[in-house]
């Protein structure tokens, strides 16, 4: 009843039927192949299967991992709604969020962009403009005495964050989202150390829109990575210059813009609303959750639609 209830409305997973059921067709035989591996590696007193069997099927274990994902539901809830121990549901969340992280971002049935470098290529090749922005997650605050305690909090929101770069196309898709650093990790320094700078200055022309806090990225790439005009005047400037300034911020803003409805789209899914689980998963998170709304998006369905 469970199975059927979740499958049946999309409220629930933000997934229709149908891309479930590519899920569990896709991910379903590299999570037994997995799990077969893992029993044979260590050793063993009792022949493979021949223990209990699993009371959570494959199937199972994806719907609670995207109940988790969609609506932020704690394992002890999920527990209650399987009919199986808390831990079950932890373990099971555990092995299929980074087989969902994996598959990437899907851009068309069977294509997917799963590194930085795949996505520039995808933006010359198909002549588009790309648009880049930081988002924060808000996270626990690390532990008492742990040495790096204080980079996690950002400067910014002066909240304990982590910081991930979202790469769309002019339309708003979701093309990429980074593995995540703490939050004071500045926006430029998160993009150059992701290698975006060796990408664009050694590779063929594409147009990057960024923010002001991409500023200095322009010089470094050809060009390549276009920011909200510089102030040439301090103060007192002239009426004419104002007037001119501001026409070129707002058309700026206008095209940037599309990257804000993508990041608003990963955020309807609360674990990217806030964060309650361990830091050294939400990377993994991140680009679950970006592959399963680039996945819904393929198929010609809003995922928010139905909100």
């Amino acid at each position: 009843m469970t199975r059927a209830a979740i499958v049946s409305s999309r409220r629930i997973t933000g997934l229709s039927a149908d891309v479930i059921a590519e899920l569990v067709a896709e991910l379903g035989p590299l999570w037994h192949e997995r799990h077969q591996t893992k029993l044979v590696s260590r050793p063993r007193k009792r022949a493979v299967g021949a223990g209990a069997k699993h009371r959570l099927v494959f199937i199972d274990r994806l719907l609670a991992t995207l109940v988790h994902l969609r609506h932020g539901v704690t394992h002890d809830v999920l527990a209650c709604w399987f009919g199986v121990d808390r831990s079950t549901i932890t373990r099971a969340i555990g092995e299929v969020r980074p087989l969902l992280a994996e598959r990437g971002c899907t851009i068309s049935p069977g294509v997917r962009l799963r590194t930085l470098a795949e996505v520039i290529d995808h933006l010359v090749a198909s002549g588009q403009t790309g648009i880049i922005d930081g988002t924060e997650i808000r996270v626990r605050r690390p532990a008492v005495g742990r040495k790096d305690r204080d980079k996690f909090i950002s400067g910014k929101n002066k909240q304990n964050a982590v910081k991930t770069m979202v790469l769309t196309d002019q339309n708003g898709r979701v093309l990429f989202c980074s593995p995540v650093r703490p939050g004071s990790c500045a926006d430029i320094t998160h993009a150059r150390q992701l290698g975006l700078v060796k990408l664009l200055a050694d590779g063929p022309a594409v147009e990057i829109l960024a923010d002001a806090g991409y500023q200095g990225l322009g010089a470094q790439t050809g060009g390549r990575v276009v920011t909200p005009p510089h102030r040439k005047f301090k103060k007192d400037a002239p009426d004419w210059y104002e007037e001119m300034h501001e026409r070129q911020r707002k058309a700026h803003s206008s095209r940037r813009m599309r990257v804000e409805h993508g990041i608003a789209h990963l955020k309807n899914w609360r674990a990217l609303a806030r964060h309650l689980g361990r830091r050294e998963h939400m990377s993994d998170t991140v680009q679950a959750v970006a592959g399963l709304l680039s996945h819904q998006q393929t198929v010609g369905l809003d995922p928010e639609r139905e909100r």
